[in-house]
């Protein structure tokens, strides 16, 4: 049984980690660099850092607080926000990202997926996808989830795979903030869609919820949350040890 994977997800603007309920109403959390030594030493299996307003106010990814976080944790780091060429891939990767997150640039240009995956490895390229519920079907977002792409998600995904993005983040926006449950129904459909590791993001508000996603969706590969681990309500090793007693393979 392949073992399932915890990440803590910072999302940073302005320098600061913050949070907010369905992508809007965003508050201040903590200093990135702080969590994310937090998090390396506290059992997370991996961290991901989103410069979530990169792309919104057309500007470059923050890479002095990247660096100093980089510097700090010893775990997978993947980094997004901002990613529209190659050059930034280029960037992020010598900041010590170890997975370059694309969202925005790859919706303006599917291409810059192909381009990554060729010059770096498939396995470096994450396609990090914000999905909302609309009129009974599944539509992707852009730009921190401002704005409705059209693109039905599903599709988009199968072509962000077929392309050579070697990981695919599910960010539903239906359930963010929001700690009532991931949102199983859109994970179960693109599980059954790729064969690449997805992660789930959105909805986790307990314990519970964790075991619920990979009893209810086996072949997810990780759950991804923010506000719970950010604000000690859950705690990763307290969550894994749970998760261990329920027959769910995890990293002790």
């Amino acid at each position: 049984m392949l073992t399932k994977r915890i990440i803590p997800c910072l999302d940073v603007k302005d320098g600061r980690v913050v949070k907010g309920v369905n992508f809007k109403s965003l508050s201040d959390v903590s200093s990135p660099v702080e969590l994310g030594k937090f998090y390396s030493s506290c059992g997370a299996d991996e961290l991901v850092f989103y410069d979530i307003t990169a792309s919104s106010e057309g500007r470059k990814l923050f890479t002095d607080i990247l660096t100093e976080c980089a510097k700090n944790i010893f775990i997978p780091l993947t980094v997004g926000g901002g990613i529209n060429t190659l050059e930034d891939f280029d960037r992020v990767l010598k900041c010590g990202a170890d997975k370059v997150s694309v969202n925005s640039g790859a919706i303006k240009n599917p291409k810059l997926i192909e381009q990554g995956a060729k010059r770096y490895g498939s396995q470096c390229v994450v396609l990090s996808c914000d999905i909302k519920r609309v009129d009974g079907s599944f539509r992707v977002f852009a730009k921190g989830g401002r704005e409705n792409t059209g693109l039905e998600a599903l599709t988009w995904i199968k072509q962000g795979v077929d392309m050579g993005a070697g990981e695919i983040v599910v960010n539903s926006i239906d359930t963010d903030g929001v700690k009532g449950g991931f949102d199983i129904e859109l994970l179960e459909k693109i599980t059954e869609l790729v064969t690449v590791p997805v992660i789930a993001s959105g909805g986790a508000g307990s314990t519970q919820h964790f075991i619920d996603l990979f009893n209810k969706v086996p072949k997810i590969s990780a759950g991804l949350a923010a506000s719970v681990f950010h604000f000690g309500e859950i705690k990763i090793n307290d969550l894994k040890k749970e998760l261990k007693q329920n027959n769910i393979e995890v990293r002790l």
